[in-house]
Formats: C-alpha cells, structure tokens, sequence
C-alpha cells in the first residue's frame, strides 16, 4: 500500500460538488466511519465536561456553575446553528464570495442523507456526509466555548450568547472555508486530466476551464497554507478574539490587587486530563481515515504535549523555586494547541521540540507579558491559544519538511489519480504558513471587536459591579456550584 500523507486540513467537498473519476467507484470502509465517530465523540468530549472543568476549576468558587453553563450552552446553541446553516456556510461552494464563505445550498441540510458521502485523502475513498457534518460540529462548537476562559468571571450571560451566534456566523463559518474548503482529491484529479488534455489539444478555453476549477478553493488553501487540524480556524482565531474580548468588556474587580487563585485546581487537573484525551479524536480524527497518518497525529499528539508539560513544569520549578500542577497542566494545553496544525504533517521529534518552545513562550506570554501590559486575560486564553497557536501554525511550515521526519506537502495534481510529495521550499511553506497566521489575526481581531462593541451597545456585555462581588452563579442563573 502507498503511503499517503495528509492534505491540507480536515474539510473536503461533498461527492456530489466533486465528483470521482469514473473509474474510481466512491468507497466507504466500515473501519473509517467506526474511526471518525469516536474521533467526533471524544472531541465532544474534549468540550464539555473536557474543557467546562478545565475553566471552571480556574475561576472563583463563585462563578464556577456560570462558567460551566457558558460552556455547555455555547455547545448547544452552536449545534442548532450548524446544521441549520453553518455547515452549509464552512462547506458549500460560495459563488462569487467562494474564497471567502460558502453558500446557502445546504441550509437546513438539504440534500444531505444517508447516501451523500465526502472525500478524504485517499482518491476514492468517502465516508458518509453525516459522520464529516457531526465530526466539524464539534470543532465548531469547542472553537467559540474557548473565547469565553479570556473574560470569565465578568460577562452577561445573555449578551455572551448573541455575541458568540454573530461570531460564528461572521467569523468561524468564514475562517473554516477560507482553509478547509477545496474539491477532494478525486476533483482535482479529474481537472488536472481534463488540463492536461485539453493542453495536448491546443485548447486554450479548456486549459483556463480547469485551471479556474482547480482554483475554486477557500483563499487560504489556495495560498498553500497547512492547517491539519485547526491552528488558525480554531486556536489563533478563538485566542485573538478573546484577547479583544477582555479588552473591550475591561478588569475584573479587584484585578490585579486583589488575589484570584483558581478554587478548585482539582478540576482544572480533571478538565485538562480529558481534554489531552479528547484531542486525540482532534487530531487524528482530522485525517478522516484510519490509517497510517492517523498513527502520525497520535504519536505526534503525544510527543508534542509531552514535551510541552515538562518544559513548562522544569521552566517554573527553576524560577519560581517549585513545580506547579497549573503549570503542568497549562504547559500541556499549550502542547496540544501548538501540535494541533502540524500533527498530520510533522515527525514525532519535531513535534516534541514544537511542544517545548510554545510552552516556554507561552509561559513568558503569560506571566511576564501579560503583567507588563497589565491586561486581565482571566484563563490566558490569548497566551496559551493565540500564542501557541501561532507558533504551532509557523512551526508547520518548517516540520513538514520530509528531511526533518515530516510527511512533506502533498501534491495530488502531478500525477492525477495518486499522491505524491511535492518538492519542499522553506521559504515558500513558511511564508504561506506566515501569510496565513497574519491574515486570522487581522480578520478575526478586527472582526471581533466590531462584533463585542455592537453587543456592548446595544445589550451591554458586563453585569453591574453588585452582581459581580456577588459572583454570576447566583445572580445569572439562581444556582450554586456548591452547596454547604
């Protein structure tokens, strides 16, 4: 069997915007849908109760049932949200607007039943739209619950949940076409055939024809950035909306003079543990197949966050004097971020000294820069996320490479019909990688604060300053985490 590497992400057109060639039957392997629909639970997993105790560990005992019910809510509402108009938005062809959003073809999911399938990597291999609709929903829904760890403890419930509808429909839905949306490898087999062909003939109009096709991609993709599983849609873009987000709504009362240590660290222990294990089914489950790659992203998933607890764990042990369960546990979360777009394309050792220079950064981001610019990240979402996110995303660029151990950036229009591994430019991958970091940054950081400022004015983000020294779990929702 060949080896396949991995493309460029997760997302690939339906069989029916792409069709296979006509030798090439559509394909779907029992094992694949078996991979991909624990990969879709354990990312759900990763969210609630993954992510939720992870936060809600962290923040005041007063405000720990709000902070789980934001979580849990962002989940549910985000799930109505896909299937009545997001997927269709991330991963349908958009017309006009096609490199930057898709269209409205499969609002309420039309068309979609249990006979559509979708591309992986493989030519001619599908599994069912149903287990690929399933599978990004829950990266849609864990990519808005992050954002919310940057302002805990000091926003309105109600005003948090219209601001994260317009987020994903103005700003998530967008980034995730803008990278993951492209033909399939089938799809551009055919059109580099029908080029090739058409090359031959002297046929100028069909030359143009398949080149146009082959172009019908997100503008990401067809910049050649590589986001295996989510560096920009979900962590850089998530972190630079938080960092806008505790910005524009301000300090917690009290920050930073008075003390705010976490109230149970505990939980935070429990959520950052399921989340390692919930990232698994992120990672690997981004290939869309269970095969050799899928081994890849898990060993790589591993190694870098490995690496990444350690350095942080030794980091803080030499300067602070002790070794921190906080620490530990962040260090690992900036791991995980960091490793997320690399993890189908880097080698195990390069992904383990990923891991351990975005966990050293992050650190610095965290402590020294956050106290400089003297901003109150609640759950350093920006310093881990964003952060980590970035370098992961950079760091992409340069793991790739097949003499570092990487899988190398995969060509399917060479040799139409099969995969081969494209000649790796440092320059070239990098700058793609850079260009792509620059553009999530601008888009999602400007984007988010008009988003933030038009729920400030028109509904109000923050709660009075009496409901916050009361804490939100019983101003907001009439309950408490604990009851004594």
């Amino acid at each position: 069997m060949r080896k396949l590497s991995p493309l460029i992400a997760v997302a690939l057109a339906v069989a029916t915007a792409a069709p296979a060639l006509s030798q090439d039957a559509p394909v779907v392997d029992k094992g694949d849908v078996a991979w991909m629909s624990v990969a879709t639970v354990l990312v759900l997993l990763m969210t609630i109760p993954g992510l939720a105790l992870f936060y809600g560990g962290l923040v005041r005992a007063k405000n720990m049932l709000s902070v789980l019910t934001q979580v849990f809510a962002t989940v549910a509402v985000v799930s109505i949200i896909w299937l009545l108009y997001g997927y269709s938005l991330a991963f349908t062809d958009g017309g006009g607007l096609n490199s930057y959003v898709g269209g409205l073809s499969k609002a309420f999911l039309a068309g979609v039943d249990a006979t559509t399938v979708v591309a992986t990597f493989s030519n001619g291999v599908y599994i069912p739209e149903y287990t690929f609709i399933a599978f990004q929903m829950t990266f849609a829904c864990i990519t808005p619950a992050l954002i919310v760890g940057a302002f805990a403890e000091r926003v309105k419930f109600g005003s948090l949940l219209v601001f994260l509808v317009l987020w994903v429909t103005f700003i998530y839905f967008p980034m995730a076409h803008m990278v993951w949306w492209w033909g399939g490898p089938d799809y551009f087999a055919e059109q580099a055939t029908l080029r090739a062909a058409a090359e031959a003939a002297g046929d100028a109009a069909g030359v143009e024809a398949a080149n146009a096709a082959l172009a019908a991609n997100g503008m990401l993709f067809n910049w050649g950035a590589l986001d295996f599983a989510g560096g920009t849609v979900v962590h850089i873009n998530a972190g630079i909306a938080g960092l806008v987000g505790c910005l524009v709504i301000g300090k917690r009362i009290g920050y930073p003079r008075e003390p705010m240590p976490p109230h149970s660290l505990v939980m935070t222990m429990i959520g950052g543990s399921l989340l390692w294990v919930g990232w698994f089914g992120f990672n690997a489950g981004s290939n869309l197949e269970s095969n050799a790659v899928t081994a890849l992203a898990i060993i790589n998933t591993f190694a870098a966050t490995a690496g990444a607890a350690a350095a942080w764990m030794f980091a803080e042990w030499m300067t602070k004097g002790k070794p921190s369960l906080l620490g530990l546990v962040t260090g690992a979360v900036a791991g995980l971020v960091a490793v997320t777009p690399a993890s189908g394309f880097g080698g195990p050792i390069g992904c383990l000294f990923l891991g351990v220079v975005a966990s050293l950064v992050s650190l610095f981001f965290c402590t020294t820069v956050k106290h400089a610019l003297d901003y109150d990240d609640s759950l350093d979402v920006f310093g881990v996320h964003c952060v980590a996110g970035v370098i992961g995303a950079i760091g992409t660029g340069v793991l790739v490479n097949p003499a570092l151990g990487g899988a190398g950036i995969p060509d399917y229009v060479s040799e139409p019909g099969s995969l081969v591994v494209a000649p790796y430019v440092f320059a070239t991958a990098v700058w793609a990688q850079t260009k792509a970091v620059a553009f999530t940054l601008v888009f999602s950081g400007v984007g988010s604060f008009i988003l933030f400022k038009l729920v400030d004015m028109t509904l109000g983000l923050r709660p009075s300053a009496e409901i916050e020294r009361e804490g939100l779990d019983l101003a907001e929702h009439g309950e408490r985490a604990y009851v004594t």
